[in-house]
């Protein structure tokens, strides 16, 4: 079979194919052909059952110490909120309450931010590991909201899965604080920034991240604090989204983007800083998160969202068998090499939009790279997480809502 690209992808692929040495002879990988997607979805159910049970047990082993404390191996061992926030799911989705409450202790005692010695609120410092003095402790202040997100989320499917209403209570303290301190009214819309407004509201920029958009978690939010209006970051979610691929050539979301408050136009990242403009490790988490919003809210702009800027990911796989790990903004892949933590969330949204790929892609690029409990770099402790969570079945997750 020889795929056939439409006029407008193929015009933005010539770059790749000429970086990557690729004719146009019709010799390009061509994927399996459609398959039924309850045939692929037993399958998957067959095999991804044992393996997310042990890997998650061979990583509770290797990565999270006795006290809770999530460690990253691959940047001297530090600890960051965001590590303990995928314990926390993915402790509560396999039904393991023992590391649920000692990662989120361990974030507790050790990540809440203080300010001479006085406790400032309830979001958890982003950073901790070993400080210039050579003592261990917090070593940024700031917080990434992504991971408190994460671990309201987990609390509240907590609260409901283990029927402990103290779960709750801490969700809505925190949540009272990602309200007031990560989320900012521009002329009528609230927008989430990826940390205090003094790290991310600069001149006439506020810096945004369209990988810690999590609108599933946002509709639940409002369904536990309904005095907030957290349907409103649904809302400017799915237009950052919509706007930061726009940025891009190929329609990509980008690791960052910024919205000018003198215009209203959002932008690269200023020349300068010391973000990036393209997408890469950050923004794969788009797929995931919006492919969790279709799924357990039914939600037609998440549908929408992965049907119109995975297209040309689609394309690119259906030719090449292989999806370079970062594009720069005109298009152009950054990178030789191509990475698991990127096919993982591919995984998850092509399960919405097109089964098949989603099928190809495990075989081919996931599975083959699954040994005892470790996918890839016994090391990394971001792809560990990212392909778990890419691959847990949404199905199962639903159940679990509140």
């Amino acid at each position: 079979m020889v795929y056939c690209f439409n006029s407008k992808v193929y015009k933005l692929l010539v770059p790749f194919f000429i970086w990557a040495g690729i004719g146009c002879s019709g010799n390009g990988y061509s994927a399996p052909p459609i398959a039924d997607s309850q045939i692929i979805a037993a399958i998957e159910e067959s095999q991804l059952d044992a393996i997310l049970d042990e890997s998650w047990q061979i990583y509770r082993q290797e990565f999270i110490q006795d006290d809770g404390r999530v460690i990253d191996f691959e940047a001297s061992d530090r600890t960051v909120s965001e590590g303990q926030a995928y314990a926390m799911i993915r402790a509560v989705l396999v039904d393991d309450r023992e590391t649920f409450d000692q990662t989120l202790n361990w974030a507790e005692n050790n990540l809440r931010r203080q300010q001479e010695n006085e406790v400032v609120d309830q979001l958890w410092a982003w950073k901790w590991g070993q400080q210039t003095n050579g003592q261990w402790g917090i070593i940024d202040q700031n917080f990434a909201i992504d991971a408190d997100i994460d671990a309201v989320f987990a609390l509240i499917l907590a609260a409901n899965r283990w029927q402990n209403p103290d779960y709750l209570e801490l969700a809505k303290i925190k949540l009272g604080d990602i309200w007031n301190y990560s989320t900012v009214d521009v002329e009528g819309d609230r927008y989430l920034l990826p940390g205090p407004t003094s790290a991310f509201e600069k001149e006439n920029y506020i810096y945004l991240n369209p990988s810690y958009l999590a609108p599933y978690a946002f509709r639940l939010f409002a369904q536990v604090d309904p005095d907030r209006n957290w349907q409103s970051l649904v809302d400017t979610s799915y237009q950052i989204l919509e706007e930061s691929a726009s940025i891009s050539a190929i329609d990509l979301p980008g690791d960052w983007v910024t919205l000018n408050l003198e215009t209203g136009e959002f932008e690269p990242v200023p020349v300068g800083s010391s973000l990036r403009n393209q997408y890469g490790f950050d923004a794969y988490r788009v797929w995931w998160r919006i492919a969790w919003d279709q799924t357990l809210y039914e939600s037609s702009s998440a549908q929408q969202y992965l049907a119109d800027h995975m297209q040309y990911l689609e394309e690119l796989w259906q030719y090449q068998g292989m999806v370079p790990a970062e594009f720069d903004l005109a298009g152009e892949p950054l990178v030789e090499y191509d990475t698991i933590a990127q096919y993982a969330m591919l995984y998850s949204g092509f399960k919405v939009v097109n089964p098949s790929i989603a099928y190809d892609i495990y075989q081919r690029k996931i599975a083959p790279q699954y040994q005892a409990g470790i996918w890839d770099n016994p090391s990394a402790y971001y792809s560990q997480n990212l392909v778990w969570l890419g691959l847990f079945p949404t199905d199962d997750l639903k159940s679990l809502m509140p």
